[in-house]
């Protein structure tokens, strides 16, 4: 079989590729301890930051790991519009990218053609331009990631940011398969919830089978995601079922007008503009513990707490309970992770209001899955939501970069760079994806292909 050429978009630290690709030949699901009988090969990549435009940190890290490879650091909107050759004359037959959750609503334009245009910035429409520029030979095969809120945002229009993409790939010829996943169900190491969508061109044999498999198949055990992560419906219900419209427009003014929830479920398929949607369940497999990440050496001093350490003083008044006094660092973990039910008054406007949320965890357990890296996990500052372990009786710490590439499935060390900090790493993780859900998924599709 041929190779599976694939285009990588806002490529981070290379999360796709690792997962298509393997690393040095090995796979993630194994700890990269197995070989990986990849078909996948990625031509070109691209990765640009646009809130650092001076300061590219991820494109330093995959140039430093994949220094020969055909890749633009280059933003990728300026790509598209002024040097779209370099995408046109590329053979690809896969494009696969994590694109931010952002407002995907449809403007106008007096320099578009069909008058339609997304706004700048949203990094949706980059993919959008790619495939519908490349007019006779567009990728065959398309794999994204996002957050599970774009099933439902906006909070006005609920599902109308996700009914604008399958408005726009139905309009160039696809049909998507869609799966919220957490990997932790799944024998992965986090319990990180994202969205997986999958979607293959009309000319493609692929589309010719799915289209003559019933649509509860697809979803449950017979698609591309489903055959790799099974499902159960979560109880018996009739799926849901409407239409998309080709006209983007009409789809971004009026899809689910005044209806409070969104007409799309966790798991789904679109084909020839049909979709159907239902909410699963995961047939679940066997926990993947967090003190399993961790490493055996006593880590680097800088990543333990020291309880005794004094901050700047402060007290806390709560309305259900004794004044919180603030005065050691040990103090402040403990205030941020806990409840939290009190009065707050707004700086700006004055106004009072009552501000509450639950205790955390605290410390995280090890005989879990991790939760959810967010970007600001970095720093030695006392968070909400920083990871914190007991390592052994009464000595706390926070959880090392290289503990964290170990929760996405990131070989050990793979940001580790002299001009990076430690803080960027972790920013990196939150920002990336658990890899081995990408090789569970490429396995599918190119079994299936």
């Amino acid at each position: 079989m041929n190779k599976i050429r694939v285009i990588e978009l806002f490529a981070g630290v290379g999360g796709f590729r690792l997962g298509l690709e393997g690393y040095k030949g090995k796979s993630p699901l194994s700890g990269y301890k197995k070989s990986i009988k990849s078909n996948y090969e990625v031509v070109w990549s691209n990765q640009w930051e646009p809130l650092t435009p001076n300061n590219q940190h991820a494109n330093t890290v995959y140039k430093k790991r994949w220094p020969k490879a055909n890749h633009s650091g280059n933003n990728i909107e300026e790509v598209i519009e002024k040097d779209f050759d370099t995408i046109r004359e590329i053979n690809f037959d896969l494009l696969v990218g994590g694109f931010p959750c952002q407002d995907y609503s449809v403007a106008t334009t007096l320099k578009n053609s069909k008058g339609l245009v997304g706004k700048k910035g949203v990094l949706w429409w980059s993919i959008y331009n790619i495939i519908s520029k490349k007019k006779n030979n567009k990728p065959k095969y398309l794999f994204l990631e996002n957050v599970d809120r774009l099933l439902a945002s906006p909070a006005k229009q609920r599902g109308r940011d996700f009914a604008v993409m399958l408005s726009c790939l139905y309009e160039q010829g696809y049909a998507v398969e869609w799966k919220v996943i957490n990997a932790a169900d799944y024998s992965m190491p986090q319990r990180r919830r994202r969205v997986y969508i999958v979607a293959y061109h009309k000319s493609t044999d692929l589309y010719k089978k799915m289209v003559k498999i019933k649509k509860e198949d697809i979803i449950i055990d017979k698609g591309i995601i489903s055959s790799a992560f099974n499902v159960n419906f979560s109880i018996p219900q009739v799926i849901k079922k409407g239409k998309i419209l080709k006209e983007m427009n009409k789809v971004s003014e009026e899809f689910n007008l005044g209806e409070k929830l969104s007409p799309f479920k966790n798991s789904g398929v679109m084909i020839n503009g049909d979709y159907y949607s239902v909410k699963t369940e995961a047939v679940k497999t066997e926990k993947y513990p967090l003190s399993r990440v961790l490493e055996s050496k006593k880590v680097d001093s800088s990543f333990y707490i020291n309880k005794n350490k004094k901050v700047k003083y402060q007290s806390i008044e709560q309305i259900d309970r004794d004044n919180i006094e603030i005065k050691t660092e040990w103090d402040k973990w403990n205030y941020l992770k806990g409840r939290k039910n009190q009065w707050k008054i707004n700086k700006s406007s004055g106004h009072k209001y009552k501000y509450g949320e639950g205790r955390m965890v605290f410390p995280d357990s090890k005989e879990e899955p991790s939760r959810t890296i967010i970007t600001g996990e970095g720093g030695s500052s006392p968070s909400r939501f920083k990871h914190v372990i007991e390592e052994k009786k009464g000595v706390y710490r926070r959880l090392t970069p290289k503990e964290l590439e170990r929760l996405n499935m990131f070989p050990d060390d793979h940001t580790k760079h002299e001009k990076v900090t430690d803080t960027k790493r972790a920013f990196f993780m939150g920002n990336a994806l658990v890899i081995g859900v990408v090789e569970k998924i490429g396995n599918s599709l190119n079994f299936n292909i």
